[in-house]
C-alpha cells in the first residue's frame, strides 16, 4: 500500500522559518521524482518545487523562490521543504507528491504529472 505523509507544517510569524518533511512508503523512494504543491482557499494548486530522483535537479516556483529550498535525504526516504523568510501569502494546505515515471522537471510544477499525492499539512503565516 503507498502511503506518502507530510509532517512539520504549524502557524508561524511573518519572516520565519519552517521546514516540511515528507516521506513515501511502499514505493522505492530513489526511484521517485518528488514534489511540493500548496492551496489557500479559492485559489488554485500551486506547483511550489520539484526534485529529481538524485537530487541533482530542481525546480522552484517564481513566488518560493530565494526563500524555500527542496532537498531529499534517500537513505531516510524523506524529502524536505525548508521554508524561509515566510510571507502571509505562503499561508496554504502543503502537499507532497510523487512519482515512478522517469521523465525529467520541465512538467514537474503541474499536478498532473504525479500518481501519489499526500493528505497535506496546514501552513500558516500571520502578519
Amino acid at each position: 500500500q503507498v502511503q506518502v505523509v507530510e509532517s512539520g507544517g504549524g502557524l508561524v510569524q511573518a519572516g520565519g522559518s519552517l521546514r516540511l518533511s515528507c516521506t513515501a512508503s511502499g514505493l522505492i523512494f530513489d526511484d521517485l521524482t518528488m514534489g511540493w504543491f500548496r492551496q489557500a482557499p479559492g485559489k488554485e494548486r500551486e506547483g511550489v518545487s520539484c526534485i529529481s530522483w538524485s537530487g541533482s535537479s530542481t525546480r522552484y516556483g517564481d513566488s518560493v523562490k530565494g526563500r524555500f529550498t527542496i532537498s531529499r535525504d534517500n537513505a531516510k526516504n524523506t524529502m524536505y521543504l525548508q521554508m524561509s523568510d515566510l510571507k502571509p501569502e505562503d499561508t496554504a494546505m502543503y502537499y507532497c507528491a510523487a512519482s515512478q515515471i522517469n521523465r525529467g522537471l520541465a512538467t514537474r510544477l503541474q499536478a498532473s504529472a504525479y500518481e501519489y499525492w499526500g493528505q497535506g499539512i496546514q501552513v500558516t503565516v500571520s502578519s
